[in-house]
């Protein structure tokens, strides 16, 4: 039975919604930057103070009760209003105020952080931005366990109570190792990939989909540079400067990307294939104005 008297914390209320949106005690820990001991004892408090057992574990899996899917709804509207009194705490006026949890993917974060940062602090200086990155996949995951409150990736995200703001599209760029003889063209036909050593990103990454769905839409099988694969774009562009393939880049990354090694470039003729990138964030959040503001900034940052 209940304690009437119970009242319980965030901290419980976020090991649980993370629990039953991961599945995975080690995973919802990681995700919570909290140790799994402290996000089982989290679990077990709420579970105790309410007299409800809300996840069922077992060596090999772990449910959601259906207690818990009833009480799930009402736990995440209850940690949303609180990240709100908090952003309203820090600033009359001003709603883009106090902490704000943003994920971007790997392909976007090291090109567009330098210009975002110093325009935040400028234009929203009361804004404690935390950033996570990471693969699309964990990041709408975190986005629908209230770990995120918004992201920036590629669209669409085609996920089931996220909304998007579009924010721009980019072209995909053709990186080259010196001296490659499509080097300097700008009137490239997407089939060329079929005849080229593509390398690509590890599996998870978004690029590579994109890279793959061009592909499939050429009717081209990439043998994938003899199955060479890398956990960040970076390597993968050190690998075509060794000689080892070619990879397509999204524009905005080729003035970081082609400084760290001997490296030329080709256009695609237009329409050339490229990605939308947006924000997403969960429908039910009231935040939608902020982050409106928050896309119209990223639209006037600097692009190449």
């Amino acid at each position: 039975m209940a304690d009437q008297s119970y009242q319980p914390t965030l901290s419980q209320l976020r090991a649980f919604v993370a629990i039953a949106e991961y599945r995975h005690f080690g995973t919802a820990a990681s995700r919570l930057a909290v140790s799994q001991p402290t996000l089982s004892q989290s679990l077990a408090a709420l579970e105790h103070g309410l007299g409800v057992q809300l996840i069922e574990r077992s060596t090999r899996r772990v449910l959601v009760t259906a207690a818990g899917e009833r009480l799930l709804g009402q736990a995440m509207a209850t940690l949303e209003a609180a990240d709100r009194f908090v952003a309203a705490a820090a600033g009359v006026g001003d709603s883009l105020t106090g902490p704000l949890r943003m994920g971007f993917i790997p392909t976007v974060a090291p090109y567009v952080l330098p210009a975002l940062l110093p325009t935040l602090r400028q234009h929203m200086p009361g804004l404690t931005l935390r950033v996570v990155e990471d693969q699309t996949a964990r990041l709408l995951d975190g986005l629908r366990a209230g770990v995120l409150d918004v992201a920036l990736v590629a669209l669409p995200s085609d996920v089931n109570g996220l909304a998007e703001i579009p924010l721009y599209s980019e072209d995909f760029v053709l990186v080259l190792p010196s001296g490659h003889e499509l080097a300097g063209r700008s009137d490239l036909a997407p089939d060329i990939v079929a005849d080229l050593p593509l390398l690509l990103l590890d599996e998870g990454h978004c690029l590579r989909d994109q890279t793959l769905e061009l592909c499939r839409s050429v009717d081209a099988r990439p043998d994938s540079a003899g199955d060479t694969r890398a956990a960040s774009l970076a390597t993968v562009v050190q690998c075509v400067a060794g000689g080892l393939g070619v990879t397509l880049v999204p524009r905005m990354a080729i003035p970081v990307e082609t400084k760290r090694g001997r490296l030329e470039t080709a256009r695609f003729a237009d329409p050339a294939p490229g990605r939308t990138l947006g924000l997403v964030f969960r429908g039910s959040s009231t935040r939608t104005e902020d982050f409106e503001r928050l896309a119209e900034l990223i639209r006037r940052l600097p692009r190449p």
